[in-house]
């Protein structure tokens, strides 16, 4: 202990030694809420049967959604206003206290309510830190380091779920989300230490009723999509009700953002050509990516067959690409700058799902794996890029909102894809089932209001084989049209890539947009201040 606690003390006053342990601290964090989106989902089945409330099991997952991407700007913006450290600190804290009441929780409400004040410090742990990373890292050192970080998400959707089945089978479910405190106490202690800041010396204008007029336009937009099963449910007149005032909110927001002194989103920087395709492409590849996170396992496991277990490794290849394309990208985007990555990356997405479409029962495993890594090559190029060039586009005074924006429309990008796209795939499925030839209509009703004869082994077994295999074949299908439309909402994002600006990035040490190595200390001016 006196050994760990003496290169703390020795990282408070060594600026290079101080940088890794920054780094450190932020891949904890980030570790700990990429972690967290994988793990949970493993003992769920067993949560259900521990505390109850099947019929609201979803919104344990939809409260963490919710809230965790209202939050994201909100971070982004109060780290600009009064620095990194305090809120990342905060954003932790808040993420344990919802860890530890969740493992505490003896109802479903409880758990739910827990599991949103969860999401509301996850909203701040990936953004922050990405902030973070941005503000002690030249560019070229920052374009390595995010495939570093991205080996931690794919590290994470590899272990998380095995982890989580270890701990609900040998200890008990609780400790899923008490497995979080010490992981987050040590990230804390170590940011605390060695993340050196000034205090602001005039006291920063913080722009309440922006902040509380664009969490009630998300929120409500997060409760219509999570609200849509189907097609006629996302039309669905209370629905549309939801969906005109989110419009209505998102008309006022912008009204209050352009008389605001320090507004929430500043709206200039949509006027950076960068900044804006970065966040309408991000927006689109995020809603593709999350189809292909979502839809891939269900199309394994409904019409192919497999077990939960196997399904969930169909998407193992896709990380690993993933993680592997942003590592080589993060080296070539020096070389070569963002458009040809992200241009690169797109057609590989597009290609990818092409390939998913046209699979089907039969499709061997070997070429789902290639389009898979596809997909994931995709993703690795894009994602990253996409980042590091919004981060170079923007002064350092709006670094924080500028990176938390990218992870807002992605994560709003994926919540309206996989609503809309599973809008799309039950629709489709019921209109399968009911025109195929081998079922009664009394057989595909039947089937269709009982869909979860795909996922359940008990249940499938008391279908008849012929009813099974005309629900599988129906599924196939269904998932066929996903995947097309995943294709063409990348094939869109690819139009935008290419008004991209052309050219490589250039490091500029004019102590705006970049922070240099050694320098570690910001003033209330957002200025960078080298120490000694």
């Amino acid at each position: 202990m006196r050994a760990v606690w003496g290169r703390l003390h020795f990282a408070a006053v060594n600026p290079t030694y101080r940088r890794k342990v920054i780094t450190a601290g932020v891949m904890t964090g980030m570790f700990l809420a990429a972690l967290e989106a994988t793990i949970v989902g493993t003992a769920m089945p067993t949560v259900v049967a521990a505390v109850g409330g099947l019929a609201h099991f979803s919104w344990v997952f939809s409260a963490y959604l919710l809230t965790s991407t209202v939050s994201v700007p909100l971070w982004g913006k109060l780290s600009d206003l009064y620095g990194r450290r305090l809120f990342y600190q905060l954003a932790i804290a808040v993420f344990l206290a919802g860890s530890v009441l969740s493992g505490v929780a003896l109802t479903m409400p409880q758990l739910i309510a827990a599991r949103a004040l969860q999401g509301l410090g996850a909203g701040g742990l990936i953004p922050l830190g990405m902030t973070i990373i941005g503000d002690i890292y030249t560019l070229e050192e920052r374009a390595r380091m995010q495939g570093l970080f991205s080996g931690v998400w794919g590290l994470s959707s590899v272990i998380g779920p095995l982890i989580g089945g270890f701990i609900t089978d040998q200890l008990s479910w609780r400790w899923v989300f008490f497995i979080n405190v010490p992981f987050g106490v040590a990230a804390a202690v170590i940011m605390g230490i060695a993340l050196q800041e000034a205090k602001p010396s005039t006291r920063p204008s913080i722009d309440y009723l922006g902040a509380a007029t664009l969490t009630a336009a998300v929120t409500l937009l997060l409760l219509a999509l999570v609200d849509g099963a189907s097609v006629a449910e996302l039309l669905a007149p209370h629905n549309l009700a939801l969906l005109v005032a989110v419009m209505a909110l998102l008309a006022w927001f912008v009204r209050i953002e352009r008389r605001a002194k320090e507004p929430v989103i500043p709206l200039q920087l949509f006027r950076n050509r960068i900044v804006s395709l970065s966040m309408i492409i991000g927006f689109l590849a995020g809603a593709a990516m999350f189809g292909a996170i979502s839809f891939v396992p269900l199309f394994a496991q409904g019409s192919r067959g497999v077990s939960a277990t196997a399904a969930g490794s169909f998407l193992t290849p896709l990380m690993l690409a993933w993680v592997s394309a942003s590592i080589v990208g993060g080296r070539l985007l020096i070389r070569v700058g963002s458009r040809p990555l992200v241009v690169a990356g797109l057609l590989f997405l597009v290609t990818g799902f092409a390939g998913l479409a046209m699979a089907d029962r039969q499709t061997p495993t070997s070429l789902l794996v290639v389009a898979l890594t596809v997909i994931g090559v995709g993703l690795g190029l894009t994602m990253l890029t996409l980042l590091i060039a919004v981060q170079h586009a923007v002064p350092r005074n709006q670094l924080g909102i500028a990176t938390s924006l990218n992870q807002f429309f992605r994560s709003i990008g994926g919540a309206m894809g996989v609503a809309v796209l599973g809008a799309v795939l039950t629709s489709g499925l019921v209109a399968n089932l009911r025109n195929h030839p081998r079922l009664t209509p009394a057989q595909a009703s039947n089937l269709a209001e009982n869909p979860s004869a795909l996922v359940s082994r008990e249940a499938q077994a008391a279908i008849p084989p012929a009813a099974l295999g005309a629900l599988q074949e129906s599924l196939a299908q269904s998932t066929r049209s996903v995947f097309i439309a995943c294709a063409i909402v990348s094939a869109i994002a690819l139009i935008f890539g290419f008004f991209l600006p052309a050219g490589r990035p250039v490091e500029e040490n004019d102590g705006e947009k970049f922070v240099m190595a050694e320098m570690t200390v910001i003033d209330a001016e957002h200025e960078p201040v080298t120490k000694d």
